[in-house]
């Protein structure tokens, strides 16, 4: 039967805060089998993953968060810095985990975190279920990656992130802690798992064809125009409002999003920056997005208020609660950190959210800058504004 604990800290020395998380989120548990760890980008992460393994000699994969996390017992966040875990405990579950720095090829280093996590395992099939953390950049080829070693196995996780958006974010893998790859979790179990990935956002009538893009993630036109013109006038604004990190912050309430090719799901694309190219040609203010896209493919402009964000916390828990079939056992929520930004203030609302629909299952939140999942028969894939929700059954 697989049980959960969580335990945190706010202690400002970061070996203690890790230590007393651990022991927490450990204690009175048999057979633990993994630790999700999240921690701020303040701490000395080394310091929080030492402490952990002092108190712990199980499998441990996290990162850091952006701004907090959300526990049963609330909001913990510090300046100074902070550290939870959920610990998973179950005498059957068997983890492979495993970790990759940045390498030339992203496929290439998925494709070699994947063998590792198999092999750590001590086994030689694929996960039933696995957790991928990995630095904001190239998520879909170290996903890519992955999947050409196990298949279409199903997934949940999300980017590192940090407290200001400076690079500072860190993936941390038991003992190692780096800043620029991706880790994995393999699950090998009989328990359900079960994910809710969504944006929680209205579609507009505001549409276009993607026609021009440059590296993946920087839109170059819509229907011709220069994307950051377009995305201007959708959402009555000039575009020299938007240059720059503006747009970041503009965008939250108002991204863009493409839909799979079921209809299923729409993953949203975070404009995060409007760029200037200075010339007279459609080039002038592309928009550079956290996520891929595609030429001759939709997007959609959508929209959300600050209730709607705060609400789809809720619903993303109760959508996943109604997928089990079995008693669920723990949740780990993965949520957008610039959603958070954009709802900071009411954070509590949140949080009585989460406690309203997890009633005494333990939980975890924790403030990415990217988000994965999958949503019925769609594949998996990476997302930026979203929320990734997953539940653990008792069996």
């Amino acid at each position: 039967m697989v049980k959960s604990k969580v335990g945190y800290s706010l202690s400002t020395n970061s070996f203690i805060a890790g230590y007393e998380s651990a022991k927490a989120s450990t204690k009175d548990l048999e057979h633990v089998k993994f630790n999700f760890l999240f921690t701020s980008s303040v701490n000395d992460v080394k310091q929080v993953v030492k402490g952990v393994q002092e108190a712990t000699d199980s499998p441990v994969l996290g990162c850091t968060s952006s701004g907090g996390i959300i526990v049963p017992d609330g909001f913990i966040t510090s300046e100074e810095g902070y550290a939870g875990i959920l610990s998973l405990s179950d005498e059957d579950m068997v983890v492979g985990v495993a970790c990759k720095e940045a390498g030339k090829d992203p496929r290439a280093v998925g494709r070699r975190v994947a063998i590792d996590a198999v092999e750590n395992a001590k086994t030689t099939r694929a996960p039933a279920y696995f957790y991928m953390i990995a630095s904001p950049e190239e998520e879909e080829e170290y996903l890519m990656g992955i999947q050409d070693v196990i298949g279409r196995v199903p997934m949940f996780g999300g980017s590192a992130a940090d407290e200001n958006i400076e690079g500072d974010w860190k993936i941390i893998c038991n003992d190692k802690v780096i800043s620029d790859g991706v880790a994995v979790a393999f699950f090998y179990t009989d328990t359900e798992i079960v994910t809710s990935f969504i944006g929680g956002y209205q579609e507009t009538n505001n549409m276009g064809l993607i026609t021009e893009v440059k590296n993946d993630r920087t839109l170059v036109s819509i229907d011709g125009i220069s994307a950051l013109k377009k995305y201007a006038q959708w959402i009555g604004v000039s575009p020299n409002d938007l240059k720059g990190k503006n747009l970041l912050e503009s965008s939250v309430k108002k991204p863009l999003g493409i839909k799979d090719p079921l209809g299923n799901l729409t993953i949203i694309r975070h404009p995060m920056f409007g760029n200037d190219m200075g010339t007279k040609t459609t080039s002038d203010d592309t928009i550079t997005l956290g996520n891929k896209v595609v030429e001759k493919t939709a997007i959609i402009q959508l929209e959300a208020t600050e209730d709607d964000l705060i609400d789809a916390t809720g619903e993303a828990l109760k959508d996943v609660k109604k997928q089990l079939y079995q008693d669920p056992a723990a949740y780990v929520c993965i949520h957008c950190g610039a959603r958070r930004l954009a709802i900071q203030n009411r954070m509590d609302e949140v949080h009585k959210q989460l406690v309203k629909e997890a009633k005494s299952i333990p939980f975890i939140m924790a403030f990415t800058f990217g988000q994965y999942g999958y949503d019925e028969h769609s594949a998996n894939i990476c997302g930026g504004l979203m929320l990734s929700f997953t539940a653990f059954g008792k069996k």
